[in-house]
């Protein structure tokens, strides 16, 4: 039997911090099944779902844990059941925002998600330059899980409130069939 884990790991950016991760897991006969990992203000963060034999597993968390002698926090997670597929009545759309940044964007915008019951599944945000002027741009894109019965023209039109009142352009999009 297998178990699956959620690692968080931080630490100061630096070469060799997936490498050693990667080294451990696989010294484990772990297998690294999917991960987000990110510079961020001079850190290196990231997620990773790992995929070990459940004999294994007491082992890897161990030498997981020692990891923080070498300044790599690791936060694990064990991974109980797994998430169903969302079924055929649920629609996932892609969303995208961009405009000058501000304060209180990501919480004005997850905050309506929330509202209307839609699960973020994904979301990255970045922040850049505007041309011309050089003042601060927000980007943020994602996907997202609607649930059965919401009124999609209704989220849009509330999306589109939130636009005009942080001055942005927040648009969604269908994800394309596989």
């Amino acid at each position: 039997m297998n178990t699956n884990l959620i690692l968080t790991v931080i630490s100061d950016d630096k070469p060799g911090v997936v490498e050693a991760l990667a080294r451990t897991i696989a010294e484990h006969n772990g297998n690294w099944l999917e991960s987000q990992l990110a510079h961020l203000a001079g850190k290196f963060a990231g997620v990773v779902q790992v995929q070990v034999a459940s004999d294994s597993e007491p082992a890897l968390v161990a030498q997981l844990e020692t990891m923080s002698a070498q300044n790599i926090r690791i936060f694990i997670d064990r991974v109980e059941n797994s998430r169903s597929v969302a079924g055929n009545s649920e629609q996932t759309l892609f969303f995208h925002a961009v405009g000058p940044d501000r304060p209180g964007i990501v919480r004005e915008v997850a905050h309506t998600f929330a509202h209307y019951g839609i699960n973020m599944e994904k979301l990255d945000t970045r922040l850049s330059s505007m041309p011309y002027s050089g003042d601060p741009l927000f980007e943020a894109e994602g996907t997202l899980t609607l649930p059965q019965g919401l009124d999609r023209n209704e989220l849009e039109e509330r999306l589109d409130d939130i636009a005009n009142q942080l001055a942005m352009d927040i648009s969604l999009r269908n994800v394309p069939s596989l």
